[in-house]
This record gives structure tokens, sequence and C-alpha cells, in this order.
């Protein structure tokens, strides 16, 4: 009998709605698409920790790289502005096709856990105010490896907790970077293209892809389900 595959998801953009943010960002630097400087930005210096050997919470980091951000533009903020993106960052909304597709998911008989960049403690918190922690079986942070996604050593902690095989595993995110990392220690890859996002199509490209999670459900039904 062929196993289900066991899901895991990324949160932050993935399931959480980062355009939450464009308001704060609008506020602060008079352009709400400075949040798409600040993510990339965020993204490429948790890697460039990782590949020095370093580690920071991501939380710490988010905060490190608004600040410069708001340097390279000229801005200089204060304490009030830096609480309202710490409070604002806990408190993101689920993506409105979020419960739908995981409650199909869920019907279906798939296992789901999540994979986040955030720390544990941090993680868990805003998932769970959203709305949407009950669906997951566990909840796993980079911590556990001290490295960032897309770091081979931070997906092999994942499965090996999870005492199952690569091939087992699927990762969703809405990354292309994320799905890259992970197809490279062996799991399947699903890619959400939500605005903002598109597939790198170079090289090995996941198997799913969708510009929604109700499609990439439904595509993880009909391909992973036990059989």
């Amino acid at each position: 009998m062929k196993e289900a595959t066991l899901l895991v998801f990324d949160v932050n953009e993935t399931l959480l709605d980062l355009t939450y943010l464009d308001t704060f960002f609008l506020d602060t630097f008079g352009d709400a698409q400075v949040i798409r400087q600040w993510f990339a930005e965020q993204i490429l210096y948790s890697q460039t920790l990782t590949l020095s050997g370093r580690y920071v919470p991501f939380g710490e980091l988010a905060v490190a790289v608004l600040k410069m951000v708001a340097t390279i533009r000229g801005i200089a903020l204060d304490s009030s502005q830096i609480t309202r993106f710490q409070q604002e960052m806990a408190v993101l909304p689920a993506h409105p096709d979020a419960l739908p597709a995981l409650e199909k998911l869920q019907a279906a008989g798939f296992e789901m856990v999540t994979f986040t960049n955030s720390s544990a403690d941090a993680g868990k918190k805003v998932l769970a105010q959203s709305g949407l922690a009950s669906f997951f079986s566990q909840q796993f942070s980079v911590e556990q490896s001290g490295c960032f996604k897309p770091a081979a050593a931070a997906y092999r902690s994942v499965s090996e907790a999870l005492d199952r095989p690569p091939a087992a595993l699927r990762m969703i995110a809405t990354h292309a970077w994320d799905i890259i990392g992970a197809m490279a220690c062996g799991w399947k890859g699903a890619l959400i293209t939500r605005p903002g996002n598109a597939p790198l199509l170079l090289g090995e490209q996941p198997d799913i892809s969708g510009p929604d999670l109700p499609a990439i459900a439904e595509q993880i039904i009909a391909s992973d389900r036990r059989a």
C-alpha cells in the first residue's frame, strides 16, 4: 500500500499574509512596495548568516534589516515604529485561501506540519493567533538546526525528527528558494505562485505548482494520497 506523503508547510507568506504589513511600510517609507525590498534583504541576510556559520533569531534579524533599509533610504526610525513593526509581525493573518485548503487536505487524511525560518516560540504564537495551528501535528523551526532555509541541514533536521525518508515529505511554499532547498534534499515540492513570487525556470522543477493553496491542495490529493 502506498503511504500518503507527509505535508510540510512554510509559514510566512505561504500560510500567513505578509501584505498585512503594507500599511506599516506605506506609513513609514511612503511606499508600501518597500516591503518587497525588506523581505528580499531579510532572506539574503538570513542566508548570509548561515553561510557564515552564524545564527540569530529571525525576528531579531527582521528588525536589523528594517533599520538597514531605512538607513539606505535616508529614514531615521524611532522606537515606536520599531515596536509597531514587531507587534504587527506577531499578528499576521492567514491568507483567505489557507483555511479551506487545509480543511480539504485534512479531510483527505494527510498529516501536516509546519517548518518556518521564525524562531520556535514566535512561529507557534503567530500561527496560533491566525487560527490555523490545529491543522498541524507538529511545528518545526530552523532554530533546531541553527541555520536558515534553504540550508540542507535545516531540512535534514525535520526529516530526522519526523523519522521519515526525504522522498516521503513534500515542502509547500510560496518561495522558489525554499522548494529548491527541499528538493535538493530529496523532498517533493509544491510551489504556490502568489503575487510577487514565480518559479525559477532553471534546473529541476516541482511536480506541483499553482496560483493558490486550493489549487495546490487539489493536485496533492490527486498525487499523494494513500493508495
